[in-house]
């Protein structure tokens, strides 16, 4: 299990466009990927889910996953978050 935690740079968060590219990026792995907000864990594949969270920007999320390429997940979707989206 690899965790990472971001803060989330745009200013929508993870809404609509953004959270597609995001989950977009999660499915390119092989991982389970969670995304974490407070004490609330979903899966990061999944747009409901990530929706649900309600993520802002400035607000700091960790990214969790397990897995054969959990490093290379994390880290992707991290830069991904830092990027605000831009990837």
């Amino acid at each position: 299990m690899y965790v990472d935690e971001v803060t989330v740079q745009n200013q929508v968060g993870l809404h609509a466009r953004p959270a597609t590219f995001f989950i977009q990026k999660a499915n390119e792995f092989k991982s389970t990927i969670w995304v974490e907000k407070e004490e609330r864990r979903v899966n990061a594949k999944s747009l409901l889910g990530v929706l649900s969270l309600g993520i802002v920007g400035g607000m700091t999320i960790r990214i969790i996953a397990d897995g054969s390429d959990e490093n290379s997940a994390v880290e992707g979707l991290v830069k991904l978050v830092k990027s605000g989206f831009a990837d």
